[in-house]
C-alpha cells in the first residue's frame, strides 16, 4: 500500500511539474505579446515556448542520477544541429531561460517558477517604462528594422539626394542606384506622427518619385 501511495505521489509530482513548465512557457508568450514582440506571436514560436521547458524537464528527469544514461543522452543530443537563425540576442536569452526553467522545475519547482516570474516582470517593467518615457518625448532605446517590433515605415524613392533626411536622428536605411538615378530611403519609427511629419517635410520635393507609409 505504501509503495502504491509513493508511486501515485511521484506521478502527481511529475504531472504538476509538467503543468508548471507549460504555464511558465505560456506566460512568456503572453508577456512578449503584450510588449509587442511580434516575432514571439507566431504559431511556431508559441509551440516552442510551450514545449521547450517541458522537453528539458523530461530530459533532466530521465538522466538524473544515471551517469551512463546521461553520457548516452549527451551523445544523442549532440547529433542534433539547429540551423534556424536567431533574430536578436533577446530571443536567444528567452530560449536559454526556457531551458533553465525546465531544468530548475525538475530539481526545485519553486525556483523554475520564480525565474519565470522574474523574467516576465523585467520584460513588462522595461516595456511600460519605455512607453511612458515616449509620452515625455524621451527615447530610452533605439529601434531596429530587424527586431520584430511593430514599426511605421516611410519608404521614399527620389531622383536626387534628399539632404534634409540625413539630419533625422532615428533609424534610417539609405541606398542609391546612380546608373538609374534613383535614391532609396527607408525610415522607421514606432510613432506614426514622426513618420507623417517627415513625409510632410519632403513631399513637396519635385524629385520624389514615390513616398509610402506602411505598418509592419
Amino acid at each position: 500500500m505504501e509503495s502504491i501511495l509513493t508511486s501515485i505521489n511521484s506521478n502527481l509530482e511529475i504531472i504538476f511539474q509538467i503543468l508548471a513548465a507549460l504555464f511558465c512557457g505560456l506566460s512568456f508568450r503572453i508577456t512578449l505579446s503584450i510588449s509587442k514582440q511580434r516575432w514571439a506571436t507566431t504559431f511556431h514560436q508559441t509551440l516552442t515556448f510551450l514545449l521547450l521547458p517541458v522537453i528539458t524537464l523530461i530530459i533532466t528527469k530521465v538522466i538524473s542520477g544515471n551517469i551512463a544514461l546521461s553520457l548516452g543522452m549527451i551523445g544523442a543530443l549532440s547529433i542534433v544541429r539547429f540551423r534556424n537563425p536567431v533574430k536578436n540576442p533577446f530571443e536567444l536569452v528567452i530560449f536559454f531561460a526556457l531551458i533553465t526553467i525546465g531544468i530548475s522545475i525538475s530539481a526545485y519547482t519553486k525556483w523554475g517558477v520564480l525565474l519565470a516570474v522574474v523574467v516576465n516582470i523585467v520584460i513588462l517593467v522595461i516595456y511600460y517604462s519605455n512607453y511612458f518615457l515616449r509620452k515625455l518625448n524621451i527615447n530610452f532605446f533605439n529601434i531596429s528594422f530587424d527586431e520584430g517590433n511593430h514599426l511605421y515605415r516611410l519608404e521614399i524613392v527620389s531622383s536626387s539626394e534628399i539632404h534634409k533626411l540625413f539630419s533625422y536622428k532615428g533609424i534610417m536605411q539609405y541606398a542609391e542606384d546612380r546608373e538609374n538615378n534613383e535614391f532609396f530611403y527607408r525610415i522607421a519609427s514606432n510613432n506614426l506622427k514622426d513618420v507623417e511629419n517627415i513625409k510632410s517635410l519632403v513631399s513637396s520635393d519635385s524629385n520624389i518619385k514615390s513616398i509610402d507609409i506602411n505598418y509592419q
